[in-house]
């Protein structure tokens, strides 16, 4: 007899004989036993998890001779014919290689026969999601009223690929990926069957590269077997699955740890030249550094470590970081992979992740009963404010506010504040604005005020609310505030300014200096300049007329006269006069 596959000589055939799908077995032995099976089922899951297994065990357990049962005999004439796939009315159809809508048709016109010596006809459709959409037509109407004497099991590995309308007529089971525990136990029974001596170790590696996968476990355990000779190794495990010692990795991450950027550079050139795939290289590193996880948080976490051994070296390796660190190594090694995945050149995104690690290093890395620098000062500030807040509440507790020496510096410190902060508009710069200040300046400053208050944010054109320009020359201008608070914030506040001057710039081509003064010292200044310049207006008795002293005098604002430039404004002077007109700007 030909040589078979681990994978086929160790298929279950029982659910006794099967790992992992606790949730799947007990269901449907439930169902078998009260005689509550259904028309069609769904198994879907990751490849190798048991559906195709499942599904024959099942066909073998409504079918049993000793039926009703929740395990199938495997010694009836029915069930062997089963397991040999021997029986007429057990039919595998594979979805894969017969997506036809006739290949459908076919089931369809035999489904209404009575089976030929079972009590039901089971059709297992496997891959179904490969069918085509005339198929799945073809097979709901059936699907949905088969013969009583009819159970249809659909198992695939894509599930979102199938209509909503055939998933919706089935009893759905969703198989997970089998853990390392599981496949080891498997394995374990193939090698004591088989007579091989093994390492423990070795089946852990097999385990983790099958990825939850017991066909790929047991095939990448043929290959193992036939490798070895008297024993399975680990070094034969890892040199045939193409997994990584953790001897490697311990040197990797003290290099790491002791920011040696050329040795972890050389061992994953070696590691590359090898042939070992980066990207596999990244996910054998996350799991690493999630067995140093698991092994810093507790030691009765040994049976879930993948790639380290409970070793002292390792435990130790594990103390030298803080968790902080190995969270961040997996959370870089994370975002590297995904961007590995769309490209070509993975083996350089690997070397970056390595050099980004080496760098995060000098943060996670501690000392035996050391404590971080960052976490030292941060534990100091919480234990001030806890005394600052126990030292608030007694004064709460006792109604005491604050103690009467207190008082007397808070004062002194809140009119020192006053004196210190007060602000001083000025008056040099702004006079030398007012000897040059003209009317036709401030009305085009007035005109671009509010359309340049607009452009700035909220929080910055409110501080111009109570603001107004009252004397401008072709460079520069002056603004008014009613509130010396606003006044001091706008004028120390370059960037501001400096926006302000832009906005202002784009809309009339000129690049202004803003100069800003309260209105209490805006008053005195403006009284001063007008007394030393001699700009008091007087009437000419003779004319009645308004008259300057100087032909060319500087302007300062008048509000009522450059309200007046409006020609609204003008045609109402002349309709009510000047004296019942009032402006105010909304």
């Amino acid at each position: 007899m030909t040589y078979q596959a681990f994978y086929r000589v160790y298929r279950p055939q029982s659910f006794r004989e099967m790992s992992g799908q606790t949730h799947v077995k007990r269901t449907l032995q439930n169902a078998l036993l009260a005689n509550k099976t259904t028309h069609a089922y769904l198994f879907s899951g990751p490849r190798g998890t048991g559906k195709t297994s499942t599904a024959k065990i099942f066909a073998k357990a409504l079918n049993c001779e000793k039926a009703p049962t929740n395990e199938p005999c495997n010694e009836c004439p029915t069930c062997r014919s089963i397991t040999e796939g021997s029986h007429p009315d057990v039919i595998e159809f594979d979805a894969a290689s017969n997506s036809r809508v006739e290949e459908i048709r076919d089931i369809i016109e035999k489904v209404r026969f009575a089976p030929v010596s079972a009590r039901y006809k089971v059709y297992i459709i496997d891959e179904v999601h490969m069918l085509s959409t005339s198929a799945f037509n073809a097979l709901l109407k059936t699907l949905e009223e088969p013969p009583s004497h009819a159970v249809f099991i659909l198992a695939t590995t894509e599930p979102h690929k199938l209509p909503a309308t055939i998933i919706s007529r089935c009893q759905r089971f969703d198989f997970k990926r089998l853990s390392s525990n599981d496949i080891v136990e498997r394995m374990k029974l193939v090698l004591e069957d088989i007579n091989l001596p093994f390492e423990e170790q070795a089946l852990k590696v097999i385990a983790q590269a099958a990825s939850g996968g017991m066909r790929d476990a047991l095939s990448l355990l043929d290959q193992v077997v036939s490798f070895s000779g008297e024993k399975l190794t680990l070094e034969n495990a890892l040199l045939v699955s193409g997994s990584i010692s953790q001897d490697v990795f311990y040197d990797m991450v003290v290099a790491l740890k002791e920011k040696d950027i050329a040795h972890v550079l050389s061992l994953l050139e070696e590691l590359i030249a090898e042939g070992k795939d980066p990207l596999r290289l990244s996910e054998d590193l996350i799991t690493f550094f999630r067995d140093l996880l698991l092994l810093q948080t507790s030691e009765d976490l040994e049976e879930l470590l993948e790639l380290v051994t409970p070793e002292e070296k390792f435990i130790e390796l594990s103390r030298e970081f803080s968790a902080d660190a190995l969270y961040g190594y997996i959370d870089i090694l994370s975002k590297t992979q995904q961007d590995m995945r769309f490209s070509h050149h993975t083996k350089v995104y690997l070397e970056t992740a390595l050099l980004k690690m080496t760098q995060f290093s000098n943060v996670g890395v501690l000392k035996a009963g050391e404590m971080p620098q960052a976490d030292s000062v941060l534990n100091n500030k919480v234990i001030q404010l806890e005394k600052i807040i126990f030292q608030l509440k007694e004064q709460i507790e006792n109604g005491v506010a604050m103690s009467a020496t207190d008082a007397p510096v808070k004062d002194e410190n809140r009119q020192r504040t006053k004196i210190t902060n007060a602000y001083k508009a000025p008056t040099g710069r702004i006079k030398e604005v007012l000897k040059e200040a003209t009317k036709k300046d401030i009305i085009q400053i007035k005109n671009a005020w509010l359309p340049a208050l607009n452009q700035l944010q909220k929080s910055q054109s409110a501080l111009f609310a109570e603001a107004e320009p009252v004397a401008a020359s072709s460079s520069a201008f002056v603004i008014k505030f009613k509130y010396d608070i606003h006044c001091q914030m706008v004028a120390e506040n370059k960037d501001l300014t400096s926006t302000f001057s832009q906005i202002l710039f784009q809309q009339m081509g000129i690049m202004y200096e803003i100069l800003c003064i309260p209105e209490s010292q805006w008053t005195v200044l403006r009284e001063n300049f007008i007394r030393e310049n001699g700009l008091n207006l007087k009437k000419d008795q003779n004319a009645g007329k308004v008259q300057e002293s100087a032909p060319e005098a500087p302007y300062i604002d008048d509000a009522k006269e450059i309200e007046s430039e409006d020609p609204i404004v003008k045609e109402a002077e002349k309709m009510f006069g000047k004296d019942f007109i009032e402006v105010v700007e909304d």
